[in-house]
């Protein structure tokens, strides 16, 4: 007898139903087999599925049984299978009645107890079982808030294989599980646990996390030890816009398939900040892997990515974030298969501005050789440093600052609320454009035409790239930040004093700065 029911397979942050079939005959031959490209997660599952079924007073299956997971052309990947599998061979063998089996996506990792255990990509399943009209999704209990978020579909969260089996046999219900997701987001979204308002003095580099928080610009912040580069760069989300819908539910669906969402957690409702360690790999860095998954890259996605020490990555690793911090997106590609992950992130970085950290101190001597503050900073390549809008010098804070008793300045949800008015300028500028949502995305060809400036203003940044020496790239990131600026004041035009205060925001294209 076949019997047959549905399951999910991962591709990227999207789904794919897979049919469960199984196949039990009567022969002298007792036998159990997976077909359909499964991994050595799936072969397992045969083990895990006979102990679950007899420890959870059912009787072991004493025939030859064929499991099929179809296509066939898809790779199977993972433990989450054994739930379907395991209710299949159930009711291939008569012991629970196969009706209700094909109205159900189940999905679910099996103890040997028959208890119940979390899954990955409970969010992109929902989705994609809504899509199929599937009537409900079954799955483990501490993934069921997650998959709850999607409304058109009846979602159960389950602790055991007897619990599923009682469930399908019509001899008990199951509660369904019922979250507001908006609700939920409201309370949550402004729930951070750092604020500007700790930060005391640094209120020039504050302004520059302002302006590349409304501009969507990234940034490099280069100074010694201690200064505070860390401290504000953990505060940047804070004053960003908070994450609309559709991006919490982007943001979410990554962080499920990673297996990086909270047990009986509900949507995102504050932007991810990630901060992974200089030994990092390539992989982990972009994504992929044997079994593909999102990079830090993507975990970041609608957030900051934040690469603390930035010389002491390596080259190669620096590298890979060229192509996703242009296109907003990283495809990873192999022989066999190809997902694409979203990347639209911040870039934050900070570094010592040279080995000892003390080049340029105010009151600390450099112990560095003569040439070794240039071959520290070379180790970041020119493309990559092109991609960097604002350069900014921390310099330590005085102890008269730190001591003041007037503690601390703008709070975080004072700057976002101008963060957001600005935002909202460049939404209604760019709703014609593709693509554009904020002034760090205009390409070249379009700076002519929001980028127009006064006749003082050519003349000042004419001025600036010939006796600072600026580079020629810095020309379109110094328009791009004025632009900002000039949101940030809410003028229709760019300004003279808008032009200076981004000509002063590139250190870093200034000859000699860094040795």
């Amino acid at each position: 007898m076949v019997v047959k029911g549905f399951a999910s397979a991962l591709n990227g942050v999207s789904a794919t139903t897979i049919t469960v079939e199984a196949n039990a005959t009567t022969t002298p031959e007792f036998a159990t087999f997976i077909i359909g490209l499964p991994d050595i997660a799936v072969k397992e599952s045969l083990f895990r599925c006979d102990a679950a079924i007899r420890n959870s007073g059912y009787d072991p299956l004493r025939q030859k049984v064929v499991i099929n997971l179809a296509p066939a052309d898809i790779r199977k990947e993972g433990s989450s299978y054994d739930l379907p599998i395991a209710v299949a061979m159930l009711a291939a063998s008569f012991q629970i009645d196969q009706e209700n089996l094909e109205k159900y996506i189940i999905m679910g990792e099996l103890g040997l107890d028959g208890k119940v255990l979390p899954i990955k990509g409970a969010l992109p399943i929902a989705m994609q079982a809504m899509k199929e009209k599937f009537k409900g999704f079954i799955l483990p209990t501490a993934n069921a808030r997650e998959a709850a978020i999607v409304k058109d579909i009846e979602v159960y969260g389950v602790e055991s294989l007897k619990e599923v089996a009682a469930f399908l046999d019509n001899r008990i219900q199951l509660e369904r599980t019922v979250v507001d997701p908006r609700g939920d987001f409201e309370l949550a979204m402004n729930d951070y646990d750092v604020d500007f308002r700790d930060v005391q003095g640094q209120e020039n580099i504050k302004r520059a996390m302002e302006i590349a928080a409304a501009g969507g610009h990234n940034i490099l912040l280069f100074g010694p030890p201690g200064s505070g580069k860390t401290m504000l760069a953990r505060r940047l989300p804070t004053i960003m816009p908070p994450l609309t819908l559709y991006e919490a539910l982007e943001t979410t669906k990554i962080h499920s398939v990673a297996g990086k969402l909270a047990q009986n957690a509900s949507l995102m409702a504050v932007r991810p900040f990630r901060s992974p360690h200089h030994t990092i790999s390539d992989v982990a860095l972009v994504g992929g892997g044997n079994t593909p998954q999102p990079g830090e890259i993507s975990l970041s996605h609608n957030g900051v990515l934040f690469l603390d020490e930035l010389p002491e990555f390596k080259r190669s690793v620096l590298e890979v974030l060229r192509q996703p911090l242009e296109e907003r997106k990283v495809t990873i590609s192999r022989s066999r298969w190809s997902v694409e992950y979203p990347a639209s992130f911040m870039l934050v970085s900070s570094m010592n501005p040279c080995p000892c950290g003390y080049y340029n101190h105010p009151t600390k001597t450099c112990s560095c050789a003569p040439g070794s503050v240039a071959r520290y900073l070379s180790k970041i390549s020119g493309p990559l440093l092109d991609r960097i809008d604002i350069h900014m010098e921390v310099m330590p804070v005085s102890h008269d600052e730190l001591t003041s008793r007037n503690f601390g300045g703008e709070s975080s949800e004072v700057i976002r609320n101008r963060v957001i008015k600005a935002r909202k300028l460049q939404e209604n500028r760019y709703q014609s454009e593709r693509g554009i949502y904020c002034n760090a995305l205009l390409p070249s060809n379009k700076l002519h035409v929001y980028c127009e400036i006064p006749q003082a203003g050519q003349i000042l940044l004419k001025t600036a790239m010939q006796k600072l020496n600026l580079s020629a790239r810095a020309h379109d990131k110094i328009l791009k930040l004025s632009r900002t600026i000039a949101d940030l004041a809410e003028s229709e035009q760019i300004q003279i004093e808008h032009i200076a205060e981004a000509i002063h925001f590139r250190s870093l294209d200034r000859e000699g700065m860094m040795g």
